[in-house]
């Protein structure tokens, strides 16, 4: 070959070898990112079926400091176009052009997270949403018979039909996301629970047990007595008993409740009131875990009828009204004695009473 052509084909070479290098370089190298005023990231929202031109220009307008065209060439030239994916990306300091690729591809989302605990209400689940972080509040403004109805519940009393959990969301979700997740997971809960119920058992639909299990929810959060408590209560339910179960009046009060459970308030008949009505009050009176319900369909065999707080967060259980007057007498006195902020009247212990 004439030494000009040697020459020529060098260059050739070393040219491109320099562009390896620079496109190498490159795609390791930060990229430069405008941040918001106050803030350490850069959101970026992708919607469903964008092209690669598309996602490009929202990466730009959303604070990406980079060439639009070398952008746009290194997604063609990765073949992996097709196979980004919609959804709400954080994008940080030292986040190179490669990473930033292979996020959006392997859908990395920002996501974020919300606890709805056992024993709350469902006015309580609502307020958590509400202050929940990167959630959009969709439903904040309708009503909850509203809210119901679009959760494929119509005229359903909202209590207890969502499953307490941690539930992890994309950030820009619509609280709609969370609500139908813990929708979802109450259901599958509670069927997993009515098939493990005994066909002789005194709960004759999911609905009992969803309501009995909210009640042993916010009687005990000690799991062995959880057992015991659920052995009571199907006990009275059996004898054609009353419940006579404080958690149930403390829900029909409501917002009139002010810490201080009174004889007054057992005498005043309603609907969640169980020391004057018998039976399972109308509706569940709390969310539910998968203990509290667990322990509604197996209750423990024993001969209790009664039981109370012992203030530690356990409770004696008795069979007899002798035996429970005995341990109120030692409870529950005790407890007055040692919290002189307990008025006479307050009342009286937890847990079913003669």
């Amino acid at each position: 070959m004439h030494k000009y052509g040697w020459r020529w084909l060098s260059l050739i070479f070393l040219t491109a070898f320099f562009l390896f290098l620079s496109g190498a370089y490159w795609l390791q190298k930060p990229l430069d990112l405008k941040m918001p005023a106050g803030q350490s990231v850069v959101d970026v929202v992708i919607p469903a079926n964008s092209s690669a031109q598309k996602v490009v220009n929202i990466l730009v307008d959303s604070g990406v400091q980079s060439s639009p065209r070398l952008l746009l060439w290194w997604m063609r030239l990765s073949g992996q176009t097709r196979d980004i994916r919609a959804g709400t990306y954080e994008l940080g300091p030292g986040l190179s052009p490669y990473r930033l690729l292979e996020k959006l591809v392997t859908g990395d989302q920002a996501l974020r997270r919300v606890t709805i605990l056992e024993g709350w209400t469902f006015h309580q689940m609502r307020q958590t949403l509400a202050q929940a972080e990167g959630l959009v509040h969709s439903t904040s403004n309708l009503t909850t018979e509203a809210l119901m109805d679009r959760l494929g519940m119509p005229g359903l009393h909202p209590e207890g039909r969502f499953f307490p959990d941690t539930y992890v969301y994309a950030k820009g979700s619509e609280d709609w996301v969370v609500w139908s997740q813990a929708r979802d997971a109450l259901q599958q809960e509670l069927k997993a629970a009515w098939e493990q119920l005994p066909a002789n058992s005194v709960l004759k639909s999911p609905d009992d047990v969803l309501k009995l299990a909210s009640i042993i929810e916010k009687e005990t959060n000690h799991g062995p007595d959880r057992f015991l408590v659920s052995g009571v209560f199907h006990n009275r339910l059996r004898l054609g008993m009353k419940l006579q179960t404080d958690p149930t009046i403390i829900y029909g009060l409501g917002e009139n409740f002010d810490g201080n459970l009174r004889r007054s308030h057992l005498r005043k008949d309603g609907p969640y009131n169980t020391y004057t009505r018998p039976g399972l009050p109308p509706t569940p009176i709390a969310l539910v875990g998968r203990a509290a319900l667990e322990a509604a369909v197996k209750p423990a065999k024993t001969s209790a009828l009664y039981f109370v707080s012992k203030g530690d967060g356990t409770s004696q259980f008795s069979s007899t009204l002798i035996e429970h007057e005995l341990a109120v007498e030692a409870f529950i006195l005790k407890r007055r004695e040692t919290t002189p902020e307990m008025t006479v009247d307050s009342g009286s212990p937890s847990g079913p009473k003669p």
